[in-house]
Parts: C-alpha cells; structure tokens; sequence
C-alpha cells in the first residue's frame, strides 16, 4: 500500500477523561486533522488508487482506508469515533441521513422474516410507521407495551422475540423506562435491545453501560444544535456492532461530509449547550408547576414525576425538552397561548438554540396505554434565550389562554 493512501484508525475507546475534554478532542488525532483544529471537509465519491496492488488491498480491507465516497471520508470518521468515544463500552459508530434512518436500520441489522418485536408506546411515531406498515410486510410482528413495564416486560417475550426498542424519556410524555431491568431480562433471553436516546445524549444517559446493545441518537437535535442539519447515529457493542455496520452498508446509508462538519461543530460546544438548556428549562418547569392554568408538568427531574427516582438513578442531568398539560380546553384553544408568542416557534423537531413550542396529542399514537388528561398537552424546548423573558412569555399566552374561558 502506498503511503499517500489515507488510513483508518480503530476509534479511541472512552479514556476516563472529563466529558469537556473529550468533546474539544475527540475526532482530531492523526489522519483526520494533521494539525489543522477543524477536521477538513473531506467530498469524495470516486476514490484514486495508484497500483493494482493498492486497489486488490482496498478490495480486501474496504474499511481500513479511503475505498469509495460511500464508505466514508475522514469528516465521516472523525465525527463517527468521536461519538463512540462517548459512550462506555462502543465499538463503532455510523451515521444516517436522520434519526429515522438510523432507528430503521438498527431495527433491520437485528430482525427477519417472522420475528418478534417489542416497541415502547412512548415511541417516536415515524418508528410506529415502519414497525406497522414495513416490518410488518415481511412477516414482522410488533407489541407496543407501557413504558412502564419494567421488568414485567418478561411476561410479553415470545419464543421469536428478537429486538426491544425503548425510547427514555418519551419525547412526548417523558416517562423514564427501566433501563437495567429489561436490559438484564432481555440479556439473559439473547434479546438484543437498542435505545432511541436522543433527549439525553451520552452526556446524560449512557445506554450501552446500562446493559443496551445499540445507541441511536438524532444528531439534527442537541448535538447538530443548531437547527440547520439533518442527522442520525447508532452506536453498538462489540457483538452488535458488524451486524449494525453490514446493515448501513448494505442499504446504502451515507451521509454528506459538509453535514459531518456541522454536526461535529455542534458536538464541540454540547456540555455548555446542555447545561445552559437544563438550566433554563428547570426554571420554566418550575414555575409553570405554580401556575393556576397548568395541571401538571411532565419534567423527569422535577420530584413530582412519577418516574423521578429512576431518572435521579440512571441520569447524569436533564436537557431542555419536557411538556406541560393544561387544566382545560381542546387543541383549537391552544391558538391563543401560542400564536402571539414573542420567544417560543411553533415547530417540530428540537435541540436548537431557539426555544420551539408544540401542542401534542398521544392518545391518537398510542395504542398500549391510556393518557386522560383534563386539558392540552404542550411541548416546550428551552433553547439558549435568557428564561426571564421565555417566563414573561409564557406568563402572557396563558393570560390570553384563560381569557377564553
């Protein structure tokens, strides 16, 4: 192999050291920078080799080095080892054009043709989608069971059971699951469990430590952070993870490397991002639990959640993502809290810089659980804003809100 052949390095392994440090360091070593601080945007589809020996040895090891443009460039890897430096106990890391793609294919690396799944009610709907009207084409079938269930999940294993997706907190309802426990049943069944752990980050919530075997992240929230990218990532164990890497290659999962770029931009700042975002939205949470129009607010690491001490036990911290339930009204009523507010988007999607909000319905999702709930349930991600004003904000909406009443 000739030297000016670009060559992979095996990703480096979570070291111990501070989260800030691994952040501003992680994806800069040798081959990905060589001494610039910024990993370069590396395009490629077509990729050079100098001799027939060079291009037999590429044939032979695709991924020891520059192959094609789908199998990455060294902004792809950068990104990719900085991630699997995050988290305890990774392997490898790859990258998705969103986090539905990455939620499918790990989804796809684990299941066939008459198996079995088990899916959290709390789940993304998009996952929903592809268990009910994909999975189920080949022969797939799905349970949706209470995020909840805890170690009762053993009584819904069937003899096929292959696969158990959890989603903590929900992104709508923010329950926490009981990660160990149904990590430690569904072990001692060969069930492999994946996570969709995108509220957290490895920065709050470390799966793969807690028994799952795959991570999957929506890059295009926290980590992107700035609202302008589209992303996924799924992190595996060393058993999972040339499952999960013959999978992405084999249904043609490549993402940009000016996208990579960005999102390991964003990467560099999330521990201050995260504590500014969890700071900011303890104290909006905080004071909407006092206000005379809201019933309840659905924050895990307020003590008023029901699942506070599983969150207080498996969480390093919380981000900026929770909701609130009004004491009355419907979804049309809700026009009058957030159409006139001066902070707050209306929009989906979250993790951003900029403070979003969003009325929610599950009862129409789910299908295992029941939500009565008295009133609308509203979605709040607390960006960067000073949570002063996003308070006078919100303080006048409900005003507007209670008005119609």
């Amino acid at each position: 192999m000739t030297d000016n052949r670009h060559r992979r390095q095996p990703p480096q392994p979570h070291d111990g050291t501070c989260t800030g440090t691994r952040l501003v360091h992680a994806g800069r070593g040798p081959g990905f920078a060589d001494g610039i601080v910024n990993p370069p945007v590396w395009r490629a589809s077509t990729i050079l080799f100098d001799t027939l020996a060079d291009l037999d040895a590429g044939i032979a090891a695709p991924d020891a080095g520059l192959y094609y443009g789908r199998r990455g460039t060294p902004t792809q890897w950068a990104l990719e080892d900085a991630l699997t430096g995050l988290e305890p106990g990774a392997a490898g890391t790859k990258l998705f054009v969103s986090g539905v793609a990455a939620i499918t294919t790990a989804l796809l690396a684990v299941v066939k043709a008459g198996d079995h799944v088990l899916i959290t009610d709390s789940a993304y709907e998009p996952t929903r989608l592809f268990a009910d009207q994909t999975l189920a084409r080949f022969g797939v079938t799905t349970t949706y069971f209470d995020p909840r269930v805890g170690s009762s999940i053993a009584d819904l294993i069937q003899p096929n059971t292959s696969a158990i997706l959890l989603e903590s907190p929900g992104s709508l309802s923010f329950e926490v699951q009981d990660v160990p426990a149904i990590t430690t049943i569904a072990r001692a069944r060969n069930i492999v469990t994946m996570i969709d752990n995108t509220w957290a980050t490895p920065l709050r919530l470390q799966p793969l430590a807690l028994g799952c075997d795959i991570s999957i992240q929506a890059l295009t929230k926290y980590v992107g952070g700035h609202s302008d990218v589209m992303m996924g990532s799924a992190t595996a164990t060393q058993a999972l993870w040339p499952r999960l890497k013959a999978a992405t290659y084999r249904l043609g999962h490549s993402v940009s490397a000016d996208d990579a770029a960005l999102v390991l931009r964003g990467l560099r700042t999330l521990e201050l991002r995260l504590d500014r975002a969890e700071a900011s939205a303890l104290t909006v949470a905080r004071w909407l639990e006092g206000h005379h129009h809201v019933d309840r607010v659905l924050h895990p690491a307020l003590p008023s959640h029901p699942d506070h001490a599983l969150w207080r036990r498996d969480f390093a911290g919380a981000t900026g993502l929770f909701g609130f339930v009004l004491k009355q009204g419907t979804r049309a009523d809700t026009a009058a809290l957030i159409d006139d507010l001066r902070h707050f988007g209306i929009g989906f999607s979250w993790g951003g810089y900029e403070s979003l909000i969003l009325p929610v319905e599950i009862d129409s999702i789910r299908t295992a659980t029941a939500t009565p709930l008295p009133g609308p349930l509203l979605r709040l991600s607390i960006g960067l804003e000073d949570p002063a004003d996003l308070i006078a904000d919100l303080d006048a909406g409900l005003a507007r809100y209670g008005a119609q009443f």
